[in-house]
């Protein structure tokens, strides 16, 4: 490996640097999901121009079949259940791409877009607003603010804000294929325009999403044709007046006749709600609850349990999650409509700026300390609170880590979660194990209540707690979200999440339950090589990765 080191060392700039030992490898080789893979370099890029040298010389010591090498591109390394860090594959030596450094910052403010690098993260972009007094919400998701932007909206990943759709906010993209010819648009192309500063510089490009010619800036999402180094989003202004609605239902049975009045919702005030999400009890009882068997423990809580702690905690069957943006008076007045809609159903209504949440928040961050210590049922309320106020935060475009709760409630190393304000958590640092069961499901009130019934039946046989979101994106479109959280030091407790994906896979796929996303492992088993779709992507692979270096394997089947 000597010679391959050399030769990587001689093509970088002097800022980027070569990781080979180890020590130094070890935060790339950790991942939620109970996998493991070998990689013999990183590079921390800290020029883009670096990328297509790394690049290139891949391709040549493939020609010259000398130190051949793949490469594997990251952004934060952050790609939590679905790989991490890690390559698809490992059978060549592997040189992980690092591209985190890359932090570029670019707002128009006048047309509401931004360009940002590989390496900004939500909190980056969080900041950046900030700092410029702009007045916009960053497009951000439950991975929490250490996850990049760039490679969540190139995964085709989703929030709760306004865009909803990342990728469908993405105007604009530039990048390399894997070749190491760099890649942008027809109209970036032909534009001649110049500024200072660079901030003007293809202007048509960033707002024109469709571009001229073939619309190619698809091929660059989940895929292994090229690299992306820059993308321009749409990012949506703070309204004027915003408020989240909560509606508990206690009746789990009601889910038929829940499904519906979201549809409407959707349909009615389409751009004024955002996407809904609809989570059943265990998967409310996950953010609020610690796991009263112990995280140690490979056992799902049992109906009785469930039903002591929501019994406890006020926790419905069902809880409808969704938020309205818009003028004052528009945002009152489909308030209103909403909870005259969702009275057709029996459930209790909450809004963010109810009486009842504004009391509870000055009463518990006035209340001292020993009064605490004395009330169990006073520390629950807090949490609760405390839980309300930074999911609205998200909403509101100001990413948080309240969702890496769900990652911790099997993980034996780290029981106090919500009590260690010290730490800076890491889902993967911290050894926690997590896969994700992502399908896309017919908004069909029957289907819905089927889908429910197999969840539930498939997980605990596999000792996996079935916790269910539904996010409901459009009228017509939803995904389910199913975290198959386990204790990532037990081998057993790993054989047991595997199968259980595995099966919920497959037999959902009978059901035409089928994933949107898949992680670095079913992407090897579960997609069929010699399917149309998937010898058209050869085709492309053959064309723009002729010798497969650029992460052989993810999103295309040998």
């Amino acid at each position: 490996m000597d010679t391959l080191f050399k030769n990587l060392e001689n093509i970088l700039s002097s800022n980027s640097t070569l990781l080979t030992t180890i020590e130094q490898k070890a935060p790339y080789l950790r991942g939620t999901e109970g996998l493991t893979r070998d990689i013999t370099a990183v590079v921390k890029v800290a020029s883009i121009e670096d990328i297509s040298a790394i690049l290139k010389l891949a391709n040549n010591s493939a020609i010259q079949k000398q130190n051949q090498f793949t490469v594997q591109p990251i952004c934060s390394g952050r790609n939590w259940g679905y790989g991490t860090s890690l390559p698809p594959t490992d059978i060549l030596p592997v040189v992980i791409m690092d591209l985190s450094q890359l932090k570029k910052i670019c707002l128009i403010p006048e047309l509401d877009l931004v360009t940002v690098e590989p390496g900004v993260t939500q909190q980056d972009l969080y900041d950046y607003l900030q700092e410029n007094e702009a007045d916009y919400m960053v497009p951000t998701t439950g991975a929490g603010p250490d996850c990049a932007i760039l490679s969540n909206a190139i995964e085709r990943g989703y929030g709760i804000t306004p865009n909803t759709q990342h990728f469908d906010a993405v105007t604009s993209l530039k990048g390399y294929w894997a070749t190491g010819e760099f890649f942008e648009s027809a109209i970036s192309a032909l534009d001649k325009s110049t500024s200072s500063d660079g901030t003007l510089r293809d202007v048509s490009d960033k707002t024109f999403r469709n571009g001229l010619g073939p619309y190619l800036d698809g091929l660059f999402t989940q895929s292994s044709l090229g690299i992306v180094t820059e993308i321009t989003i749409r990012l949506a202004r703070k309204r004027e007046a915003f408020k989240s609605f909560f509606i508990k239902v206690y009746n789990d049975d009601l889910l038929i006749s829940i499904v519906p009045l979201i549809q409407q919702t959707l349909r009615d005030y389409e751009g004024i709600v955002g996407s809904v999400n609809l989570m059943d009890k265990s998967r409310i009882l996950s953010m609020f609850a610690d796991n009263p068997n112990g995280t140690a423990q490979h056992q799902v809580m049992s109906s009785q349990q469930i039903n002591d702690i929501a019994k406890q905690q006020d926790t419905p069957c069902w809880t409808i999650v969704g938020t309205i943006y818009g003028t004052t008076s528009v945002v009152n007045v489909v308030a209103k409509e909403i909870k005259k809609l969702f009275k057709k159903i029996e459930c209790k209504f909450i809004f963010s700026d109810s009486a009842v949440i504004k009391l509870g928040n000055l009463v518990i961050n006035n209340m001292p300390n020993f009064m605490f210590k004395m009330s169990n049922k006073l520390v629950d309320v807090k949490k609760q609170l405390n839980s309300f106020n930074l999911g609205e935060e998200i909403m509101l475009g100001k990413p948080n880590r309240v969702a890496l709760k769900l990652a911790y409630w099997r993980n034996p190393q780290l029981p106090s979660f919500a009590n260690d304000s010290n730490h800076v958590f890491s889902v993967a640092k911290d050894k926690c194990g997590l896969l994700w069961y992502a399908p896309l499901i017919s908004m069909i009130p029957a289907e819905m209540e089927r889908y429910v019934s197999f969840v539930r039946e498939t997980c605990p046989k596999y000792n996996i707690e079935p916790f269910i979101t539904f996010t409901n994106l459009r009228h017509d479109c939803i995904d389910s979200t199913i975290p198959i959280v386990f204790d990532s030091s037990n081998p057993e407790a790993v054989k047991d999440a595997h199968d259980c994906l595995k099966e919920l896979v497959l037999e959902g796929l009978k059901q035409g339950w089928v994933p949107y996303r898949l992680n670095i492992d079913q992407q090897q088993w579960l997609l069929d090589k010699d399917k149309p779709f998937w010898k058209a992507v050869q085709l492309l692979q053959d064309a723009f990765d002729p010798n497969n270096i650029l992460s052989p394997g993810r999103y295309n089947p040998k």
